[in-house]
């Protein structure tokens, strides 16, 4: 469809990453401009301390800088957190928001969840929702009940396309090797789809869904292809040029 949204490859470098690694960066983003562009966005989500630096040597070219969480208020007592309006202060277009690592680790909330991406939207960042089962809940045949109720609870009523990213990890695939087969993500991307669908109405349909976990080069084309996929959320493979640019070259 014409209206179809312009995928987006993401990479979420989590807690790797070092000064050095704004070279690797800059590879990345002259490896795009060598292919005279793709058809989808690109972006990487380095440490809080990397986003200026990053952001500064990656000006001017087609890959974007963003941020792996946020805190939801602009500014306060609030030790080692950081607000949505200092990370688009340093050069972050976008934040991900409750990623399936700060659910557990951090026992983060669809509350808690929403409210970040709210505070993105006032910074005027792009919000990336995660939601996804754990190996336990998918062997429960719970994986659909889980997923419908993160997105209730995560995902405010005013989302819409250009504000908002919604990001399927199922936990269990996360840096494990493993992936669900197309099917599967097929089936969990429709669910989703319809559920937003059902809860914001048109905008809902427009909404830009990534896959996350495990996606690789070897594996990209496959699950990019899937119906309802409109990109993808790269852990570990983000991390060297090569390995990310064979990822989007998907979108070749």
């Amino acid at each position: 469809m014409s209206d179809a949204p312009k995928p987006l490859v993401a990479g979420n470098w989590k807690m790797n990453g070092t000064v050095a690694g704004a070279g690797e960066a800059r590879r990345m983003a002259d490896g795009l401009a060598a292919t005279g562009g793709l058809r989808c966005d690109a972006m990487i989500c380095p440490p809080f301390p990397l986003i200026g630096l990053f952001a500064r040597v990656l000006s001017g070219t087609a890959l974007a800088v963003g941020a792996q969480d946020c805190h939801p208020e602009a500014g306060g007592a609030h030790t080692g957190d950081v607000s949505a309006e200092l990370l688009a202060e340093v050069g972050a277009s976008a934040v991900i928001v409750g990623h399936s690592e700060r659910r557990q680790d951090h026992g983060e909330t669809d509350a808690l969840v929403a409210a970040k991406a709210q505070a993105a939207w006032r910074a005027v960042l792009t919000a990336i929702i995660c939601v996804g089962e754990t190996e336990a809940e998918r062997a429960a045949g719970r994986t659909l009940d889980v997923i419908g109720r993160q997105i209730a609870g995560s995902v405010p009523a005013a989302a819409r396309p250009d504000t908002t990213v919604v990001a399927y990890e199922p936990v269990w695939a996360i840096g494990t090797g493993r992936t669900p087969t197309p099917g599967d993500v097929a089936e969990v991307h429709a669910f989703i789809r319809e559920t937003l669908a059902r809860q914001l109405g048109e905008a809902g349909r427009g909404i830009r869904l990534l896959y996350g976990g495990s996606v690789k080069p070897s594996n990209a084309a496959e699950l990019m292809a899937v119906a309802n996929v409109d990109g993808a959320l790269v852990g570990g493979a983000s991390l060297k040029a090569d390995d990310f640019l064979g990822i989007m070259a998907a979108y070749r």
